[in-house]
């Protein structure tokens, strides 16, 4: 498993675990359970203490890391960042040789993953793509998602939706596997255990964001589209200031390190010091999970405000072009061009409709970790798997 940011880190968890419980299983059961082990590759701005090196988050947790590969250098241009992608695909196809790993699981449409198909690929490995078939254009999102598609054996596809468009791409149907969102099997537990111990999520809450968390508030998360940095600065000054407009504390949480990030950071620099805004470079998975849960709306342009915001309860304010033709839930996600009275009449909106309904959602049933993991096992790999032909 290759995982290169904090946010695709505490998607694929779930599927670590599923892993490591059917590893438990198989050594129980020998004869009834297929055997499968999971090796870590972390890479990409997991590495940068701009960034909060947030590797020591996954090592706090407990999990072994097998091997680290540096991409980004944390330069913000388009030039770093194809650097960074020929350093992750030797780098990874390194690492994938001396661990010996037979399946290469990749998400999304970063270049960390992008780098990881590439070499899984190329040293003739199962590569395994869940989040393919999505659309939203980001920077360079939308053709780097797409080439993945084109490298990966098995697609794990997070809806009926987009499974549809892996097959109008050409890839056949029996490599296409409907499991869900990874990312809500962890909203999922946290709802379960928010039911047995409510207190639990207000207790850390004033440990993490102090007073804010006795207001209402807006969790703000701003990503650049490829732009340059003082555009980025300007988009996500307009969202500071509708916050503010709108009556609501904010706790902002830094950008990827995609071309702009620097822009965005600037900006959050400047909330420093103000006693209604936290800014946080990084937050562990499960407090980013109560910081929504408890916010009264979330604005910006991450996936999560399509994915998963709904499943929390919470409405979001989905500013821009960056998650465009991106399957959405219902009408929890208020669409917004990037223009400050808009912004700000978009969090009105939000803060006069009622919660979403947290049980439905178009992205699964919060089950993905175990399909993955079950479908994972049951790979061969062998010359048929590896050689692909399109269906068209």
């Amino acid at each position: 498993m290759i995982t290169g940011t904090r946010a695709e880190f505490g998607t694929l968890e779930p599927v670590l675990k599923a892993i490591a419980r059917r590893g438990q299983l198989a050594r129980a059961v020998p004869l009834g359970v297929a055997r499968l082990d999971s090796r870590l590759i972390v890479t990409g701005m997991h590495l940068l203490a701009k960034f909060g090196r947030t590797i020591d988050e996954i090592r706090g947790k407990g999990y072994r890391i097998d091997e680290t590969v540096r991409m980004q250098t944390g330069r913000d241009d388009a030039v770093a960042q194809a650097a960074a992608v020929a350093r992750g695909v030797d780098g990874i196809a390194a690492a994938l040789d001396r661990l010996g790993c037979d399946i290469v699981l990749v998400l999304g449409d970063r270049i960390e993953a992008f780098a990881g198909a590439c070499a899984g690929a190329i040293t003739r490995r199962v590569v395994a793509h869940s989040h393919g078939g999505d659309r939203a254009p980001g920077d360079i999102d939308e053709p780097l998602r797409n080439a993945i598609t084109r490298l990966a054996h098995v697609h794990l596809a997070a809806s009926r939706d987009a499974a549809r468009r892996l097959m109008r791409m050409g890839e056949p149907q029996e490599r296409i596997h409907v499991v869900g969102a990874p990312g809500l099997d962890a909203i999922r537990d946290f709802r379960r255990a928010e039911r047995r111990s409510p207190g639990r999520t207000s207790r850390r809450l004033a440990e993490l964001i102090g007073t804010v968390a006795e207001q209402r508030y807006a969790v703000l998360v701003q990503h650049p589209c490829g732009r340059d940095p003082e555009t980025e600065a300007s988009v996500t000054r307009r969202a500071i200031g509708a916050i503010e407009r709108a009556g609501l504390a904010g706790v902002a949480i830094w950008p990827n390190s995609d071309p702009g990030h620097d822009g965005i950071i600037r900006e959050l620099g400047r909330l420093t010091g103000r006693p209604a805004w936290r800014v946080f470079r990084s937050l562990v998975r499960e407090d980013y999970l109560r910081l929504v849960h408890r916010s009264a709306v979330l604005v910006g342009n991450s996936s999560s405000g399509i994915i998963e915001s709904a499943s929390l309860g919470v409405c979001a304010v989905n500013i821009g072009g960056r998650q465009a033709g991106r399957l959405r839930c219902g009408s929890s996600v208020i669409e917004v061009d990037e223009t400050a009275s808009a912004i700000q009449r978009a969090i009105t909106s939000a803060l006069a409709r009622r919660r979403p309904d947290p049980g439905k959602s178009v992205y699964g049933d919060g089950r993905a970790g175990e399909r993955i993991a079950r479908i994972l096992s049951k790979v061969r790999v062998d010359d048929a798997t590896l050689r692909k032909v399109l269906s068209y």
